[in-house]
């Protein structure tokens, strides 16, 4: 009897061990569940009907754009000719925060030299919008801050259509439809059908074989 009593004891023991092991492990694995679950619900709904949401917003800001004059501009993009841009997703509006003294502009193949920081429309997390790239660190100053240097054509066509109609100087809030953005694809952290909102300044641009202008 005792040796029987003595040996279940012992099962008892290793059983009890077994589940103070395996326990913890179950707990970080269903804690983990929910925090993944957290994290995908809070994703979903901060990009919740979102292509609805960027064309909404981009329309407003196009019709905005066409009913005023001034700081206010639209432009086709540089693909397309007016017959074939029929629809407001042809165009990008751009609000002029500050205009350069430049003549000239920079043309397709030209290279430029630019400040600039992208976001995405307002949503839940984000009341300005999501900030997914600049080209400076830290505070911005236009005097110590390196501008980015690349061609124009290396940019998405939204980008590259404000570029061909900007002056040296000129500081751009330019509005860019998904279509002539990162189109119906997610593109690192910029979901699909993303208005891409920029804050854009020309510095300098050259011809191909051109020495590249200081900064």
């Amino acid at each position: 009897m005792y040796s029987k009593m003595k040996v279940k004891g012992i099962k008892e023991v290793k059983g009890n061990r077994w589940m103070s092991r395996v326990m913890p492990l179950f707990l970080c694995l269903l804690a983990f569940g929910f925090c993944a679950c957290s994290e995908s619900d809070d994703e979903e709904n901060e990009f919740a009907d979102w292509k609805a949401r960027n064309d909404s917003y981009f329309n407003e800001v196009y019709n905005r754009a066409k009913g005023t004059s001034g700081e206010w501009k639209t432009f086709i993009t540089w693909s397309k000719n007016e017959e074939m841009a029929t629809a407001a997703s042809d165009h990008i509006v751009v609000q002029v925060l500050e205009q350069g003294s430049g003549s000239g502009s920079p043309l397709y193949t030209d290279s430029v030299r630019i400040h600039y920081s992208g976001r995405l429309i307002p949503s839940t997390s984000y009341s300005n919008g999501y900030e997914f790239d600049k080209s400076w660190t830290g505070t911005f100053n236009p005097v110590v801050s390196k501008p980015y240097t690349s061609k124009v054509s290396d940019f998405v066509d939204g980008f590259s259509t404000a570029l061909q109609h900007m002056h040296i100087g000129d500081h751009w809030r330019v509005y860019i439809p998904y279509p002539l953005g990162y189109g119906i694809s997610d593109n690192g952290t910029i979901p699909a059908y993303s208005t891409l909102v920029f804050d854009l300044i020309l510095v300098a641009y050259n011809h191909p074989g051109a020495g590249v202008p200081n900064w």
